[in-house]
Order: C-alpha cells, then sequence, then structure tokens
C-alpha cells in the first residue's frame, strides 16, 4: 500500500464488463511529506473519494479483493481517505 493524491477522473463509457458501476480515479503517489513522486495511475475507488484527497492505495490482488471481483482487470484500489499523516524521524 501506499499514499497518493487524487488528481483527477477518468470516463469510460465502454469499458470491461467487469467493472462497470465503478468510479476511476487519477492518483499520484506521495512522499510520507506529501511531495509527489513517479508516475500517476489510475485506481478504482472504493470508498468515495474525490478530487485534492489523500488517499491508501492498495495494488495487485489485493486490490481487486476488496471489491470482490476477483477476476476483474484491476491493479490499484484506493481502499481509504487520510485524515491526516504524522512521521517521527
Amino acid at each position: 500500500m501506499y499514499l497518493a493524491k487524487v488528481i483527477g477522473s477518468v470516463v469510460s463509457t465502454s469499458k470491461d464488463s467487469r467493472l462497470v458501476s465503478t468510479k476511476l480515479l487519477i492518483v499520484q503517489r506521495i512522499t510520507e511529506k506529501l511531495i509527489p513522486q513517479g508516475d500517476v495511475e489510475i485506481a478504482v475507488d472504493s470508498v468515495g473519494a474525490g478530487a485534492g484527497e489523500i488517499v491508501i492505495v492498495s495494488k495487485g490482488s489485493s486490490a481487486r479483493n476488496i471489491l470482490d471481483k476477483h477476476d476483474a482487470p484491476i491493479d490499484a484500489a484506493i481502499v481509504g481517505i487520510v485524515d491526516t499523516v504524522e512521521v517521527n524521524i
């Protein structure tokens, strides 16, 4: 899992039938200091996240299991909305 910021959304009227009724959001991975890093990706939203929010993203088979869509083409899922981040270094 990792922290990310929601930076946009994707609307796709033509998609795999196993993705029907899913909300697709564009997320940017961030560091523990909330600094953007790496590439952006599309994640299925399971918690009702919105633009600008900091979220927790799960990857791979764990992402599919969150949504009970074990055979769906899902590689990333938003599984939490972050209220605060505290780092003690």
